[in-house]
């Protein structure tokens, strides 16, 4: 069954927003309706969930039909949440702690989108929700005549209840190309059509994560106002000269000037200082910035990325348990909490329809009081854990769980998780010691930020490039939940443990180790210089579950009937350090947002021979590549910064949604020997 995805939806009439006037998109519509105006409706769009917090979340820009828009912040999507008595949750205790790592104890939940099923498509039920957006760039260009101007120059359509695709900008009066030129027969006669205007196509962005449009009128008179007119009349065309990119020219003084000036690194001395623009807060910077400024296209992949962290959902253990119902009371009862604590059968009362705690007896609700009552934590502990703090330390509990063996054939638990024990098949490769199929299984993830030009892990995790998705601190974040299925593989410790401290001493793994060095030092932020480069390279046996993680996805999507992008890894490794056990495994699983589950395909390949022979058959693949000799003898040198060896798009690399870590930290010769190399964990 497909499920509808969320709305996204903008206010036709009200694209153009004074300073301090909240943004309420679907109020808007309203307000047109009761006046009796044509109705505008505010509904332009629709994404899946996945790709709303993934590719196109607040401060994005995602590509409609017609224009383009971005989603804004969550102090506007409380607008939306407000036409609802109750407000949905989504329950990842051990996320929403990390999520307060990184924004702050004031978070007490994670939401999903603002969203519901209508019963049927002439249903209007749950028109009044959708995820509220600003149309951006608001510099638009017309298709017909290549008139270049901000919104007020255009007019806005959107008049039909169920096609949204159609909602557009359009130009009133256009006359086509020949007669803005004033050249062509009969040009000065022709009649104005409507035609369609779309986004101009240039954007100005700075390394903190500031956006903002670009400045045509001052590009085109080199920072000058015009000396023919206030309001000059520009134009966008393009040039197939040079570089092909799009030139300006100002008609009311006939000054041209082409966008191929603002490229490469002498362009950017010709670009204006970054104004510190958040479109998505409709705000600046109250601090100001004064960075240097890139030129961007509107659909560069580097324009956004998402700050994320996920859960796979584990049953709690009781310590968790008990602490995740304090924090429960703590947000529930709030203000009134020191009125309560002193009388445990109000607190029954008060709290009866909302967390059930019949089962707790007077003492130990008293003590869940306490831990309620107990001091948020102050902003340098905060920050002295966020340091310190590896996401790593989410896949801990994980890790420790699928150590226990399952209760039954299909153990399954309330927190969505069910297990089931497999058999090694006779032929499975010596090194792989234990098979758990994931019947179910529940992942969450939250968006805590974004970056702009780099990803997070690639700027060292500056906290002034990570930019806020609220004005102020927020109180909730936005996060999906979705249910698929998984294999689970474990890898044999003391066999990883010692092809480990054999591969530290070879001369592969110190190239890779130099490379990374070289990398660090050529592409992270300024905080690098502070930072030991080897404290973010993962060990050996992380190359060595990572690259056995991508061969076994290409090998399983010719066998389970799922495609290789909709399968995904999630590797446990890491070394024994203090009382944290080693971790040699790899869990590959598919998942969906948008429905209860899926159709059962890859778990049925976790039966032992089929197993075995899936694993058989991808460790053989691995030894050849179309690309042979050269990938399988490649290894960087200096100056080389790569972060791979013997692996490429022909052998080894996943698509972006099926890899954590961008495709780095990947090499054959570290799973099988390869010719030259005999340094492969599966002799």
């Amino acid at each position: 069954m497909t499920v509808q995805p969320p709305p996204v939806g903008i206010a036709g009439d009200q694209v153009l927003l004074p300073a301090n006037e909240p943004l309420d998109p679907l109020g808007d519509a309203e307000r047109v309706s009761t006046e009796g105006s044509k109705r505008n409706f505010a509904r332009v769009g629709s994404g899946r969930p996945s790709s709303l917090i993934f590719t196109y979340g607040p401060g994005a820009i995602m590509d409609l039909p017609q224009f383009t828009i971005m989603p804004a912040g969550l102090d506007d999507w409380d607008r939306i949440w407000r036409r609802r008595d109750g407000i949905p949750r989504i329950h990842a205790p051990r996320l929403l702690e990390v999520v307060r790592l990184m924004l702050g104890p004031q978070v007490e939940q994670l939401r999903p989108f603002p969203w519901q099923p209508a019963p049927n498509t002439r249903s209007r039920e749950g028109a009044d929700l959708g995820v509220p957006a600003r149309v951006f760039p608001q510099w638009l260009r017309c298709t017909g005549c290549d008139l270049l101007g901000p919104l007020p120059k255009f007019d806005y359509r959107n008049t039909h209840p169920y096609r949204a695709d159609e909602a557009r900008f359009e130009h009133a009066n256009c006359r086509g190309r020949a007669a803005a030129r004033g050249v062509g027969r009969g040009a000065a006669t022709l009649s104005g059509a409507r035609r369609t205007a779309v986004a101009a196509r240039y954007l100005l962005v700075c390394a903190d994560g500031h956006v903002d449009e670009f400045p045509y009128q001052l590009w085109v008179h080199r920072g000058q106002p015009c000396e023919k007119a206030e309001a000059p009349v520009l134009r966008m065309t393009d040039s197939t000269a040079g570089r092909g990119s799009a030139v300006i020219t100002c008609d009311s003084c006939t000054l041209r000037r082409g966008m191929n000036e603002a490229l490469g690194e002498l362009g950017r001395l010709k670009l204006p200082r970054c104004r510190g623009r958040h479109p998505h807060l409709d705000s600046f910077n109250p601090a100001g910035c004064d960075n240097e400024t890139r030129l961007m296209l509107v659909g560069a992949s580097n324009l956004w990325f998402a700050a994320t962290q996920s859960v796979i959902v584990m049953p709690q253990t009781k310590a968790e348990a008990v602490d995740d119902l304090a924090d429960r009371i703590r947000i529930e009862l709030a203000d009134e909490l020191d009125d309560y604590r002193a009388n445990p059968r109000l607190v029954r009362g008060r709290l009866k329809q909302t967390i059930d705690i019949s089962e707790v007896s007077d003492a130990e609700l008293e003590e869940l009081l306490a831990r309620a009552s107990a001091p948020v934590m102050a902003e340098d502990e905060r920050r002295a854990r966020q340091e310190k703090w590896s996401p790593v330390d989410l896949l801990v509990p994980e890790w420790r769980y699928l150590q226990r063996e399952p209760l039954g054939a299909q153990h399954d638990d309330p927190s969505g998780l069910m297990l089931s024990t497999r058999p090694l098949g006779r032929s499975m490769p010596t090194g792989v010691a234990r098979v758990l199929a994931v019947d179910k299984l529940r992942k969450v993830n939250a968006l805590f930020g974004f970056t702009r030009i780099d990803e997070l892990d690639r700027v060292n995790d500056l906290g002034s490039r990570l930019v806020p998705l609220a004005r102020a601190r927020p109180t909730w974040t936005v996060a999906t939940e979705d249910r698929g299925e998984g294999v689970f593989l474990q890898f044999d410790e003391p066999s990883v443990a010692q092809w480990e401290a054999e591969i530290a001493d070879s001369e592969i793994w110190h190239a890779h180790r130099e490379a990374h060095w070289r990398n660090y030092r050529n592409r992270m932020s300024e905080t690098a210089k502070s930072v030991d480069p080897d404290e973010r390279l993962p060990p050996p046996r992380y190359w060595l579950l990572h690259t056995f993680a991508h061969l076994l996805i290409r090998g399983m999507a010719m066998e389970c009937g799922y495609s290789a992008a909709s399968l995904s890894e999630r590797i446990y490794s890491w070394p024994g350090v203090g009382d944290r056990e080693p971790a040699a495994g790899v869990l590959i699983c598919t998942t969906a947002s948008d429905s209860d589950g899926t159709l059962g395909g890859l778990v049925a390949l976790s039966q032992p021979d089929r197993l075995a022979r899936v694993v058989e058959t991808a460790l053989h693949r691995a030894r050849r590549c179309s690309s042979d000799p050269v990938c399988a003898s490649r290894t960087p040198r200096d100056p080389e910064d790569f972060l791979h060896g013997a692996a490429c798009h022909c052998c080894a690399m996943a698509s972006e949604t099926s890899c954590e870590r961008a495709n780095r930290f990947l090499d054959r010769r570290f799973v099988i020997d390869l010719p030259g190399s005999s340094l492969g964990f599966f002799k």
